[in-house]
């Protein structure tokens, strides 16, 4: 299995476009942001279209047509972009219902499911957080 890095690529996406803005540009084009990201203009696309469902991002159409943000970079935490991108828990227990004869799949749901919601509360405290205005200072503090 590999990581998932729709967190990292969506957080990557608007803080690029909040900088970008800061420096004078009203929208940035899919193409744009891909470039920075190092992927496809159609994957930064389809991840933004879920950030503006969620009222993180919004598209102008046309003429100038491209990205924007629709909340600034302070009122965005990790905890909103991951919510817009990461529906559902990180962890889940079996697709099909362990043998309830054995001792083992007798008991793994519910402790796997304390465990589980343990790590999930912890994700969310800590995304909750940092702001993409906290990400882009360190980022330009970096040397």
């Amino acid at each position: 299995m590999s990581a998932n890095s729709r967190l990292t690529v969506a957080a990557h996406a608007l803080t690029w476009i909040g900088l970008y803005q800061r420096r004078g540009h009203e929208v940035a084009t899919s193409e744009q942001i891909a470039t920075s990201v190092n992927t496809n203009p159609v994957v930064i696309r389809r991840l933004l279209a879920k950030l503006g469902k969620a009222g993180l991002a919004g598209s102008r159409r046309g003429a100038g047509a491209g990205w924007m943000l629709a909340r600034d970079l302070g009122s965005i935490t990790l905890l909103d972009v991951y919510e817009a991108i990461e529906p559902g828990p990180v962890f889940a227990l079996h697709p099909a219902t362990p043998d309830p004869e054995c001792v083992v799949g007798h008991g793994i749901g519910p402790v796997m499911t304390a465990v589980y919601d343990d790590v999930e509360a912890t994700l969310r405290r800590e995304l909750a957080k940092t702001t993409l205005e906290d990400v882009l200072r360190d980022i330009l503090k970096a040397p």
